[in-house]
């Protein structure tokens, strides 16, 4: 038994359609709609942490961490031939034009090391406090769980790009500066 062409067409195209449907399906996440604008990794603490640079208290934790590079995309019109007019003055043609695009490094990519809270001290209660006082900025909108999820790390890079240190990783100094840790006497 044969189908008839419009039929055996109609199965196709369904069958092409589920398949487009169910593969980009799989497009939608984290660069989906909704997604931050600021789609940076943030690694966690613990691979970032790295042992006291030679000079400083054995007892404090540090971490590295890479700043991507910030990046321009610079677009100009160039004018290709001008403008003929005729000797009356009525146009002949109009000026042509191409565009150019061109990428330019607003901040080159850079190796972070900074000093941290040591893992003991970021608690739930610590990160809670922590979340709150973003929101209270105006930087973090999620729920208050005590948990350091991406919506916390963004909020954190944020805070910390604003001050210099583009890092989704708590540094000591910005813990300190949200109230979240006690500074030393001989820092004040």
């Amino acid at each position: 038994m044969t189908r008839p062409s419009s039929e055996i067409r109609g199965l196709w195209s369904a069958a092409l359609w589920s398949l487009a449907v169910f593969g980009l399906s799989g497009c939608v996440g984290p660069h989906g709609p909704g997604a931050d604008a600021d789609q940076v990794t943030i690694p966690d603490f613990a691979s970032a942490q790295i042992a006291p640079p030679p000079g400083v208290s054995p007892d404090s934790c540090w971490v590295r961490d890479v700043a991507p590079a910030e990046l321009e995309t610079d677009t100009r019109q160039i004018e290709v031939a001008p403008a003929r007019h005729a000797a009356d003055g009525s146009l002949i043609s109009h000026a042509r034009f191409r565009t150019e695009t061109a990428q330019v490094i607003l901040r080159e990519r850079e190796k972070l090391i900074f000093e941290t809270p040591c893992p003991e001290a970021v608690t739930p209660d610590l990160v809670s406090t922590l979340q709150r006082a973003l929101e209270a900025r105006g930087l973090y909108r999620g729920p208050i769980n005590g948990v350091m999820d991406m919506p916390t790390k963004r909020a954190l890079r944020r805070y910390q790009s604003a001050r210099g240190l583009p890092s989704g990783l708590l540094s000591i100094q910005s813990a300190r500066g949200l109230g979240l840790l006690a500074t030393p006497r001989d820092q004040l």
